[in-house]
């Protein structure tokens, strides 16, 4: 790819040059990181030439020598991902359930156990849209999560998590049961992964019907967008610019879209293999118990814990990684 770029006809094409440079950013540090852990190894097998009887020493390179084998691990577990897509930023949707404020309540609870999630892990994090519940917690969010490969971890939490607790808005405090379903897209690349005709959109404007002050509920500023070929529709609220709700809906559209066409590519794999896809409102992966007892499971793997308080905190790499040592994350 170097030698490519540095060819003189190599930006007569833009786009073509220009996802180049991407991928070859992006093989640049794939490649630095394991050169990293070379040299890191190289400087250990010095020092265990010289640590002979020198006990502090010795525990200098017992130490290095465990963070080494954690970035090993690290690097030999993202080598599991297998769609060209993993790697991308992540834009993750909650979708409360039937239930009302139970439902809502539980979609902001997940929206801040994802949020912690991310933070854990030092990614950047952005909500996009928000629709908020009448009385507490939302109705939906669409958040961005910007990180390496987001999407390839982010993508085992696809589908139905089920609450079951004593509700703190029932007056008798009774026990129920709530959904939420997660959406996880790559974040598509405009003109690259998803190219949308300006024919193909349809644009309507409307007042925002959530919070925000006068000035939002005032003005025109949500967007609406159709996609015509597919049916699909996109709205945004959230900011007091219109311009810029669209540009945030477009961005959202083009995840959409993208998934879309790896939904029916798989699903085609699995016509031709005689499987079964589920998608949307199906059974659910996840059941977060809170009372009588506390437990969260995974029902794709088994994989379970009953330290629900840091589950719900962002600590889910036991569930990440039993999903991916199960070979639920591989593509055949």
């Amino acid at each position: 790819m170097e030698k490519q770029s540095a060819k003189p006809d190599f930006w007569l094409d833009q786009t073509k040059a220009q996802n180049t440079m991407r991928q070859l950013a992006e093989q640049k540090k794939v490649v630095q990181r394991w050169r990293e852990l070379e040299k890191r190894v190289a400087d250990i097998a010095e020092l265990i030439l010289l640590a002979e009887g020198d006990a502090s020493l010795q525990a200098e390179i017992q130490s290095e020598m465990e963070e080494v084998a954690s970035h090993l691990d690290e690097l030999e577990f993202q080598m599991a991902f297998s769609s060209e897509y993993d790697n991308r930023n992540a834009i993750l949707a909650i979708h409360a359930g039937a239930g009302g404020t139970e439902s809502q309540d539980w979609a902001e609870m997940l929206m801040r156990m994802y949020l912690r999630w991310a933070e854990r892990r030092g990614y950047q994090t952005e909500v996009l849209d928000i629709s908020p519940g009448e009385e507490a917690g939302v109705k939906s969010v669409v958040m961005a999560i910007s990180g390496d490969y987001a999407s390839g971890y982010l993508k085992t939490e696809h589908g139905v998590h089920r609450l079951v607790r004593l509700s703190p808005f029932d007056a008798d405090h009774a026990r129920h049961t709530s959904f939420a379903l997660i959406e996880v897209m790559p974040e598509a690349k405009a003109d690259v992964d998803v190219k949308i005709e300006t024919d193909d959109l349809k644009v309507e404007t409307f007042r925002s019907s959530g919070p925000g002050g006068q000035h939002m509920q005032k003005t025109s500023s949500a967007v609406r967008l159709t996609h015509l070929p597919t049916g699909l529709v996109v709205t945004c609220q959230s900011e007091r610019s219109q311009y810029r709700n669209k540009e945030i809906a477009l961005r959202i559209l083009q995840a959409r879209l993208l998934e879309l066409e790896l939904a029916e590519r798989a699903e085609e794999k699995a016509r031709l293999k005689g499987k079964r896809i589920a998608a949307g409102w199906g059974n659910q992966i996840r059941s977060y118990v809170l009372h009588p007892y506390k437990m969260v499971k995974d029902h794709r793997t088994n994989y379970q814990t009953s330290d629900t308080d840091a589950v719900l905190n962002g600590e889910l790499d036991g569930f990440i990684t039993a999903y991916f040592r199960s070979g639920l994350g591989r593509e055949e």
